[in-house]
This record gives C-alpha cells, sequence and structure tokens, in this order.
C-alpha cells in the first residue's frame, strides 16, 4: 500500500510540474493583452484540474498496464516463429487500437467535406500496414535509416501529385495517429518483439515503431485526397461554452453528448480492443499467474479513468481556450507577438502530453540511463518551441507547408547518416509521441483562431501545426545524439586522460549479467524469452 502511495504520489507531482506552466502562461496572458469571456476561462481552469488528475492516472495505468501487456504479447508472437501470426496480430492491432485513438477522433470532426469514419478507417489501414513494416524490420534487422527514406520518398513524390488542401492535412494525420492509447503499446510491442534477439543491436531495433507507423495515415490520407477535396476556405470550429453562471460551466463538463459521460464511451471503446487481445493471448499462450493478471487488470482501470479526466479537460476546456487565445492575440496591433508567445506555450506544452512521459521513461530505462529523462525533456521542448515558432510565422507570412516540410525532413534523413542510430530511431518516435491531444485540442484551435482573425484559409494554412509539431523533433534529438557522439569520442580519445562520463550518460550502465527483465523493463521479474540480454553499452550508442 505504501509503494502504491508513493508511485501515486510521483506520478501526480510529475502531472502538476507538466500542467502547471502551461495554465501560468494563459492565467498571464488572460489577465493582461488577452483578455478571455468569463465562461471560456473558467471553462480552462476546471479542465486544467482535470488535466493534472488524468494524466497522473494515465502514467501510473501505463506503466502497471498497457507496457507491461503490450511487451508480454510482443515477445509472445514473436516467440511463436510465425510470421503470418505476427503480420496478422500486428495489423489487427495496429487497425484496432487507431481506430479509437481520441487524437485522430479530434482531427476528423475538423476535417469538412470528408465524412469522419472515412478519415478514421484511412488512417486506421495505414497504422496497421506500417506497424507490420516496422515489426518485420525489427525482426529482419534492417536499419531504421533505409525504411525512413523509402517511406519518404514514396511521401514527397506523391505530394507533387496530392491537392494542395489536403498536403497539411495528411502529414496532421500522421501526427495525431500516434497518442496516448497507441504510443504505449506499440513502442512495448516493439520492446517484446526485439526482447527474444540475442545480439547486442536488438535495443536499437526495439524503437522507430511509432516513427514508421506514422508514415502509414500520411499516405492513406494523401490517396484519400484524390476523392475527396476539403473545401479550402473553411473548417469545423471549436463550439465556444455560453453557460449563465458556474453550474453552467459545471454542467459543459457533464453534459451527455460533449462531457464525462460521452469521453466514458469513447475510451471504453478505445481500450476495449486492447482489452481483448490481452484476454486472447493470456488464454492462448501468456498463463499469467493470478497476481501480475489482477495488477494489470488494475492498471487498465487506472488508465480508463485517466484517459476520461484528461480527454474530458483538454476537449471541454482546453479546445474553446485555444480558440478564442488565438484569435485574440492575432488581433492584436503588434501581431507579432504571436510569435514568441507561441514558441513560450510549445516549450512548456510537449510535457503536459501523456505519451510523451511515456516514451521518456521507456527511453531512460531501456538505455540504462544513458539517455536520461532531462536530455528527452529538454530536446522535445526545444523542438516544439521551434515548430510553433516557424508555425506562426507561417500563417502570418502565408508560407505554405511544404516549404517547411521539405527541408526538415531532408536535414533529419541527412542526420541520419552521422549520428547513432539508437537516436534516430528514438527522434522519429518523439516525432509522433510530441503531437498528441494537446496539440489536437489546443495547438490546432489556436491556429484556427488565428486564421479567422487573419482571414485566412483554414485547411490550408491553420492545418500543418500538428506536422510542424512532429517534424521539429525529429532534428533536435538527433543534434542531441550527435553531441554525445562527439563527446563521448573526446571523452575516449587515447591520447588524453579519461574524463568524467558526459551529463547526457551520468547514469550507471549495469553489470553486464543483468537480467533482461532490467534491460527490457518486464514487469514481475520476468525475464524474455531470449534468456539474458546484453545491456547498452556506450559503444553501441555510437555504432
Amino acid at each position: 500500500m505504501q509503494d502504491l502511495r508513493a508511485v501515486l504520489r510521483d506520478n501526480f507531482s510529475e502531472s502538476l510540474r507538466s500542467v502547471v506552466p502551461i495554465v501560468a502562461i494563459i492565467i498571464v496572458l488572460c489577465f493582461s493583452i488577452a483578455p478571455m469571456p468569463n465562461a471560456v476561462f473558467l471553462s480552462f481552469l476546471v479542465g486544467g484540474a482535470l488535466l493534472v488528475t488524468g494524466m497522473g492516472l494515465f502514467n501510473l495505468g501505463a506503466q502497471t498496464a498497457m507496457v507491461p501487456i503490450g511487451e508480454r504479447i510482443g515477445t509472445y508472437i514473436t516467440k511463436s516463429r510465425s510470421l503470418p501470426l505476427i503480420v496478422i496480430v500486428s495489423f489487427l492491432i495496429g487497425v484496432f487500437i487507431t481506430t479509437s485513438e481520441p487524437d485522430l477522433q479530434v482531427l476528423a470532426a475538423q476535417i469538412p467535406s470528408v465524412p469522419n469514419s472515412v478519415v478514421v478507417l484511412s488512417v486506421a489501414l495505414g497504422v496497421g500496414l506500417f506497424l507490420v513494416v516496422s515489426l518485420l524490420r525489427t525482426l529482419f534487422r534492417i536499419a531504421i535509416v533505409h525504411v525512413l527514406i523509402v517511406c519518404y520518398v514514396i511521401v514527397f513524390v506523391l505530394s507533387v501529385f496530392v491537392p494542395t488542401q489536403s498536403l497539411a492535412i495528411a502529414f496532421d494525420a500522421g501526427g495525431v495517429t500516434t497518442g496516448p492509447m497507441t504510443v504505449p503499446f506499440i513502442m512495448s510491442l516493439g520492446i517484446g518483439v526485439a526482447s527474444i534477439r540475442n545480439d547486442r543491436h536488438a535495443t536499437n531495433d526495439s524503437f522507430g515503431l511509432v516513427g514508421i507507423s506514422s508514415v502509414g495515415p500520411i499516405l492513406t490520407v494523401m490517396i484519400l485526397g484524390f476523392i475527396f477535396h476539403p473545401d479550402a476556405d473553411t473548417a469545423v470550429q471549436a463550439a465556444l461554452p455560453a453557460p449563465g453562471d458556474s453550474r453552467g460551466v459545471w454542467q459543459q463538463f457533464t453534459d451527455v453528448g460533449s462531457g464525462f459521460p460521452h469521453y466514458v464511451a469513447e475510451v471504453g471503446m478505445a481500450l476495449l480492443p486492447i482489452v481483448a487481445f490481452f484476454l486472447i493471448f493470456q488464454l492462448v499462450g501468456l498463463h499469467l499467474e493470478s497476481k501480475p493478471f489482477i495488477k494489470m487488470c488494475i492498471g487498465l482501470g487506472y488508465t480508463f479513468v485517466g484517459l476520461v479526466l484528461f480527454l474530458t479537460g483538454v476537449n471541454v476546456g482546453f479546445m474553446p481556450a485555444g480558440t478564442v487565445l488565438g484569435g485574440l492575440l492575432a488581433g492584436l496591433p503588434y501581431r507579432w507577438i504571436i510569435v514568441p508567445i507561441a514558441m513560450l506555450i510549445g516549450y512548456f506544452i510537449v510535457n503536459a502530453e501523456p505519451a510523451v512521459h511515456v516514451l521518456n521513461r521507456q527511453v531512460a530505462e531501456i538505455t540504462s540511463g544513458a539517455i536520461p529523462e532531462r536530455a528527452m525533456n529538454m530536446s522535445l521542448s526545444v523542438g516544439m518551441c521551434l515548430s510553433l515558432g516557424l508555425s506562426m510565422v507561417r500563417l502570418l507570412a502565408h508560407v505554405p507547408i511544404m516549404a517547411f516540410l521539405l527541408p526538415g525532413y531532408a536535414i533529419s534523413l541527412a542526420l541520419a547518416f552521422f549520428v547513432p542510430k539508437i537516436f534516430t530511431a528514438i527522434a522519429f518516435d518523439s516525432g509522433g509521441v510530441a503531437s498528441g491531444p494537446m496539440t489536437a485540442t489546443f495547438l490546432l484551435p489556436f491556429a484556427m483562431g488565428v486564421c479567422n482573425a487573419l482571414d485566412a484559409r483554414s485547411i490550408t494554412d491553420a492545418f500543418g501545426v500538428v506536422a510542424m509539431v512532429a517534424m521539429t523533433p525529429l532534428i533536435t534529438i538527433q543534434i542531441m545524439g550527435l553531441v554525445y557522439k562527439i563527446r563521448l569520442q573526446k571523452a575516449k580519445a587515447p591520447d588524453k586522460v579519461p574524463a568524467p562520463a558526459p551529463d547526457i550518460a551520468a547514469a550507471a550502465t549495469p553489470p553486464a549479467t543483468a537480467p533482461a527483465a532490467v534491460v527490457y523493463g518486464l514487469a514481475d521479474g520476468q525475464v524474455a524469452a531470449g534468456g539474458t540480454a546484453e545491456p547498452i553499452e556506450d559503444s553501441d550508442i555510437i555504432e
């Protein structure tokens, strides 16, 4: 009981540190240059409280349920040595989990002229197909840079023929697909698949699934653009709350159609495929003992409650606030101020993404502390800061989205030839993780509010902010890897006195006899099917 209390306290402290800065920034703006209507502001504050509680419970659920379940299923299907089983199961997991991804539902609802179900289904098929590609890459030990180059060459060649108004939506779809439901499960699935390999590069190949899976939706939505043609001058706007008193504000959060009841049903449907896969594999091959099985079931309960609170907070409280704030700032005589304000918001808002904490924790654990959470947080924050600043410049100057995406992805793919492989895989995973529900429900409406104030076109201008958020971490994290590689090589130079390890690698590496559970984070001390595995070494990171 004391351990549970300590874990709860740590998770809630982490969520509080993540959410409070962004709430504080919005409050300062509301009391200074961008005064909001009282109803919107009060809804925003209630949403912030729900965010803190929901993120804390979600992180606890991810640690105790989502990650262990994904690892065990990944290990089991790979241990079967049946290629058809691996292909079929990974495809079904990708499709079913993505279909119920809350971020995707938010994006689909904001795209005019295209039925929501068509957007969701096409994106889900893309994720399912490329999740298969990701797992096969891991199994057959294909270098991730080769897969990424082929994928993005196809993407950018196809972009030449796709209608302009569909390009930004396609790249946004690749970002929002990897949200709080898909990221923990897909990442842990890759860890489970890689854990049965006995070679020293298995750790590096356990990352990259999220990054490659994000390519699928870009391609499928591009193809969708040849069939449907979204109206370039309109977009669905978030409904602004207009309650008469404080009781009316709370009624927004309890409304059957858009409050807690709605997200109870939505999250329940989102978790259903994961629960179904877990129970099927428990009966067929996992055969977990009662204690770990009950622990995972309780963890799924934490995940459920946490996501309901989180999504209600961001959709009811944060989405209208984002629209109003963007419009107010863009309507100022000195509208250029929107660029530094957006950069400040971007720097802090990435820490409010639930899946970011899951990724950072997995990276620190699997690399035995060689890439600590602190370094990951800083790289992601800098990347988000740059992406929001460039996005606002793009909106103010009406620059086409491809003018940023094409050189950005070219730089990130070029860096992949010079940085350690594990940093490239983590970077492309981070791009999808950073563009989660906070981006879809606050930053995208924020951009739409700016477009409304500027009389810009929402489809060609506002859409694309998610794509920018997903692109910049590819560069910042690989630059972090390049710096780390250079510093480590200097520290190991034979003509110099051995220097202390760089800050980024300050954590101690476990002994060579450490069990795979230590390296891969398998719960309850169980070792994956590969027996023991070599912990990550500095030389593995440099290669």
